[in-house]
């Protein structure tokens, strides 16, 4: 069943270089880590990896989705991978993770430029003289 993300969610993804003794190396270079947030909240609502067993998939995602993703809660986040996750691509998934933030981070600076370089509304109503 296809899952539906509300209007103020957004994707973001990021890849990785995968060590060249895993069988996923075989396969493909990288790892990529996506994830969908939230951006009035900073919660993780969905993740997916390009990891090969849906094991490894899912215990990230586990431990991942339901997270915030601000600077506050980053670094506890790694520290969870670390501790958790002991696949080979473990260093491959924390340094996607931290890039998958730093996009986030440039995400929100743009909207905020955006918005401060927004003309400013102009409603400005005409009210009608009547016999002066």
């Amino acid at each position: 069943m296809l899952q539906k993300y509300e209007e103020h969610s957004i994707y973001l993804i990021a890849y990785s270089s995968l060590p060249k003794n895993i069988a996923a190396a075989k396969l493909m270079d990288v790892v990529g880590v996506g994830v969908i947030v939230d951006y009035t909240t900073d919660k993780i609502l969905d993740m997916s990896c390009t990891l090969l067993t849906d094991e490894a998939r899912m215990f990230l995602k586990e431990i991942i989705v339901g997270r915030f993703l601000n600077i506050d809660n980053l670094e506890t986040l790694i520290k969870d991978v670390e501790f958790r996750f002991h696949g080979m691509s473990q260093k491959a998934i924390c340094v996607a993770l931290k890039q998958v933030f730093e996009k986030y981070c440039t995400w929100q600076e743009n909207q905020e430029l955006a918005k401060a370089t927004e003309s400013p509304n102009e409603n400005t109503e005409h009210k009608s003289v009547e016999n002066q």
